[in-house]
């Protein structure tokens, strides 16, 4: 597989990661039936396509991608769902995460 499927594939891990997270809130502690289950369904199937993104790009680049494209899209989703409206502090945080994740996959050398 290319580094092109590869970061395709990342990219559907990162929206089921980010969509696992959005449901894990409205399960309230896996209380709610059907959140909990779609919460499961959605982070079985995000682990599985880490997994195959992991065969082409080095784990730590993975990792380190999916992580933090999940932590801003869980952010963009609490905005927009749950009106958690984020701070000047956070933004900045948040700006060098994105930063950290250009850097790791633009410049980052692992093999």
């Amino acid at each position: 597989m290319g580094n092109i499927t590869a970061y395709i594939i990342l990219l559907v891990a990162v929206v089921l990661g980010t969509a696992s997270n959005g449901f894990a809130k409205g399960a309230q502690g896996f209380t709610i039936l059907l959140p909990s289950i779609i919460t499961a369904v959605t982070i079985v199937g995000c682990m599985y396509t880490l997994s195959i993104v992991m065969k082409t790009i080095p784990v730590g680049i993975t990792y380190a991608s999916f992580a933090g494209l999940c932590i801003i899209a869980t952010t963009i989703v609490g905005m927009y769902k749950f009106k958690q409206i984020p701070d000047f502090y956070t933004l900045i945080g948040l700006a060098l995460i994105i930063a950290g994740v250009l850097i790791v996959n633009l410049l980052g050398k692992a093999n």
